[in-house]
């Protein structure tokens, strides 16, 4: 308990999946949290059930590939909390179309909501948390983002930009005391992923790439974030974390 006592934190994408259980667990570990996402309903329905549990949290629509929602909830977080010491950038979506059946408009669209909200995410607030005397932000990117995968190329190359953007932040904001990290899922268990997880050829696969005898839960996800959110990873940053049950170890 307490390990983010008197942080305050943003979490976007934060209505199911890894992204509420980030928040859940930030708030169980004394961080007031803001939670952001476009499903409104299910992201009141967070924000209550850290309220009944007595933490302290706010929810904003978000649109994370849009700058001046940004600006809003960045305003509206400090307004609330007074400051911005944690971002979770978790926010993003999948998308496995053939390659050459790419448009121009799919790939910038999945390049807007998973690459360039990160940029403006940590454009908005690295300004607060060098106000602050510091910071951590911790940017989901994924398995994909350290391997090559087959079917899913606008989602790899997000993913990997993801990863060097992260690192390319970690050294120009350590000056400030802002430390910037990635997490690289694996196969994880989450709303986006519910459908192929319906499917048992699907879900053998999975394990059969994964050598720990199981596949991944959010609060797994939960838990690395959790870390690299607190102060006992204070002096780690401009690392990739894999949390994939041993899949990049092969």
């Amino acid at each position: 308990m307490d390990r983010l006592k008197g942080k305050v934190a943003i979490v976007t994408g934060a209505a199911g999946g890894m992204g509420k259980a980030d928040a859940l667990l930030f708030a169980k570990e004394g961080a007031k949290v803001v939670v952001t996402d476009l499903q409104e309903d299910k992201l009141q329905a967070v924000v209550e059930e850290i309220k009944a549990a007595g933490g302290e949290a706010a929810g904003f629509k978000h649109n994370v590939a849009s700058e001046e929602d940004w600006q809003r909830v960045v305003a509206e977080a400090v307004s609330v909390f007074g400051k911005i010491d944690i971002l979770v950038n978790n926010a993003g979506i999948s998308d496995a179309t053939p390659f050459m059946d790419q448009t121009v408009d799919n790939w910038e669209r999945v390049m807007k909501i998973n690459v360039t909200s990160i940029f403006l995410g940590q454009k908005y607030v690295i300004p607060q948390m060098i106000e602050a005397g510091g910071g951590s932000i911790i940017n989901i990117s994924s398995i994909a983002g350290l391997t090559g995968g087959s079917g899913t190329g606008p989602y790899t190359a997000s993913k990997g930009a993801v990863r060097l953007l992260t690192k390319a932040t970690a050294v120009d904001y350590a000056k400030h005391n802002i430390r910037c990290n990635s997490i690289h899922p694996g196969f994880i268990e989450t709303p986006m992923t519910v459908d192929m997880f319906k499917d048992p050829q699907m879900v053998q696969w999975f394990q059969m790439q994964t050598p720990l005898p199981r596949l991944g839960k959010a609060e797994d996800i939960a838990n690395g974030v959790l870390f690299l959110a607190s102060d006992e990873s204070s002096y780690i940053t401009g690392v990739e974390l894999p949390i994939d049950g041993g899949y990049y170890a092969k």
